[in-house]
């Protein structure tokens, strides 16, 4: 079953002289439960790609469709909640919030949305964080790769229908990027969470099923690399 659908996606900043197309005529879909890396050269559109299908960054024109809503035909107070519940994101600079310990950071979308956290749910995804003994730390009290942890953490909470990270490595050394993608793996095997990757690193994007190749906008390669 397709989880996302994305329909002659283009997106257009600027105008006259000024004009750049960062995304042109994308379309593509992907099923529940796989794992795509998007690659391509810094400029290629990647990003602006992933703030689209994140509910980030709306398109000029074409559609996203996720479990089968047409992401871009709600309001902005339906998309907000719809982004909140739907989609987690993940970016390379954490964002978490400075005043927050690490169990208010993580369970912070579900406070936002006025539910209940589920004590088991959060429990287990602790410990597959391995962030047992850190819960009650603020962000500049962890490490790199802690804090990245818990920007994973936050954006499974939810159990959203898409996971999008954005370079969630390109900050950290070579053994927190390996601990930071065999967490993301686990999590696509756990929950079987759907999972888009942006990266720079080949060896990242050869761990994904399938890898999509990106350049000035337009998709130019899309291969399965293990079904």
């Amino acid at each position: 079953m397709d989880i996302l659908k994305v329909e002659d996606l283009t997106k257009i900043y600027g105008k006259d002289e000024t004009q750049v197309t960062a995304v042109d005529q994308v379309t593509f879909s992907v099923k529940k439960g796989e794992f795509v890396a998007i690659v391509g050269p810094s400029g290629s559109g990647k990003s602006t790609l992933l703030h689209i299908l994140g509910g980030v960054d709306r398109p000029t024109r074409g559609k996203v469709f996720i479990e089968e809503t047409d992401v871009y035909s709600l309001n902005e107070t339906q998309l907000a909640i719809f982004r909140r519940r739907q989609i987690g994101l993940i970016y390379q600079f954490y964002n978490l919030i400075p005043i927050l310990n690490v169990e208010e950071n993580l369970t912070l979308p579900l406070l936002l949305d006025h539910r209940r956290v589920d004590q088991q749910r959060l429990r287990e995804l602790i410990e597959t964080l391995g962030l047992a003994e850190r819960m009650n730390h603020l962000p500049n009290e962890l490490s790199g790769g802690q804090q990245q942890r818990v920007s994973i953490g936050r954006a499974l909470i939810n159990q959203p229908a898409l996971v999008l990270a954005d370079e969630p490595t390109g900050n950290l050394d070579s053994k927190n990027s390996k601990d930071i993608m065999d967490l993301l793996k686990l999590s696509n095997k756990l929950y079987q969470q759907t999972l888009i990757v942006i990266t720079h690193d080949q060896n990242i994007a050869l761990q994904a099923d399938r890898m999509i190749t990106m350049e000035d906008g337009k998709i130019i390669k899309d291969e399965v690399i293990r079904s």
